[in-house]
């Protein structure tokens, strides 16, 4: 079978030509061969049925149960939908690389799935921000929680996230189109990354060099400057308890979050230091990208099915009502 073209259509503009590739390659896991990959698309097609599964599970509890439709719930909701849409993302295109050794993507397709990992990114931050919110107002000022998270508000919110992640990202496809790629056309990842196919740029990345720190500092680097503020200030309000009983319940009510938090941010700030650092990319580049694109769809609904009780129990009458 005869293999496509590589180059695509040579783009001329008023100062320069563009020089864009028909297609990307797709490495997966460096160093690793094409049986180990093979065997790896199992427990990743395992992975994805959970996170789908999960997730959408806890997106139909809250849906259904009305005593669910409070402003923990419903950003818990928000939360669960861009995860199911995240790991639809990707998944199924790694699984397909690593299953059938096709590593082509098309170039559009690429700076398609890149647009969404990055925009879906920065929803879901900006979600675990509001979640911080929701914590804070309801463990320091108790008595605003219902005035202040109302319906309303919380789809307003939801809305914002929405809106700051399609804005903030859409130009990436755009100042990605302005580059040639006249020499490599090799992906290190199993998925398009902004910073991935910058490097394969013959041309000069610096608009894109500062425009993805802007948005990574402006959007990920506040939320999660905001997220730890309001902790701090939990954790005094916790402190402040003079009920010990009543600081871990109160404290406990956190827990999950904290874990999607850490889930969320350890990864993605790994990730960038070792992506500013430069340099070749690396195994740990590729494991620590591969983390935080596909652990969060797969932990998240676990831990809040684990810790929330309302959850949890619904989840346990559907499966004894199926085993009658």
């Amino acid at each position: 079978m005869q293999k496509p073209q590589l180059l695509g259509p040579i783009m001329a503009t008023s100062n320069v030509t563009l020089v864009h590739p028909a297609y990307f390659l797709l490495v997966g896991i460096p160093g690793l061969g094409p049986n180990i990959h093979f065997w790896l698309a199992f427990p990743l097609c395992c992975m994805y049925a959970l996170a789908t599964l999960g997730n959408l599970a806890i997106v139909l509890i809250i849906r259904v149960e009305r005593r669910l439709h409070e402003p923990m719930y419903l950003f818990l909701a928000m939360l669960s939908t861009i995860d199911l849409v995240l790991s639809s993302v990707t998944m199924p295109k790694m699984a397909s690389l690593f299953l059938t050794g096709i590593q082509e993507i098309e170039f559009n397709i690429c700076l398609a799935q890149m647009f969404l990992i990055h925009a879906l990114s920065a929803m879901e931050s900006a979600v675990l921000l509001a979640m911080a919110f929701d914590r804070f107002v309801a463990i320091c000022l108790p008595l605003w929680h219902a005035a202040v998270l109302t319906g309303p508000t919380v789809a307003k919110i939801g809305l914002a996230a929405l809106t700051r992640g399609f804005v903030f990202f859409f130009p990436l496809p755009f100042i990605l189109k302005r580059l040639s790629y006249c020499q490599r056309h090799t992906v290190t990842h199993s998925f398009c990354l902004h910073q991935d196919i910058m490097k394969l740029s013959c041309t000069d990345t610096t608009v894109n060099v500062v425009y993805g720190l802007f948005i990574i500092l402006s959007v990920m680097g506040v939320d999660a400057l905001f997220i730890g503020f309001s902790y701090v200030l939990i954790l005094r309000a916790v402190l402040e308890l003079s009920s010990r009983g009543a600081a871990l319940k109160a404290f406990n009510t956190c827990v999950s979050h904290l874990c999607a938090v850490v889930v969320f941010y350890v990864p993605l700030i790994g990730l960038s230091v070792v992506h500013r650092l430069g340099g070749p990319t690396s195994l740990l580049h590729v494991i620590m990208a591969n983390i935080y694109l596909l652990l969060p769809p797969v932990i998240n609904p676990i831990v809040y099915g684990a810790k929330t009780k309302e959850i949890r129990s619904r989840v346990l009458h559907v499966f004894s009502q199926d085993g009658r």
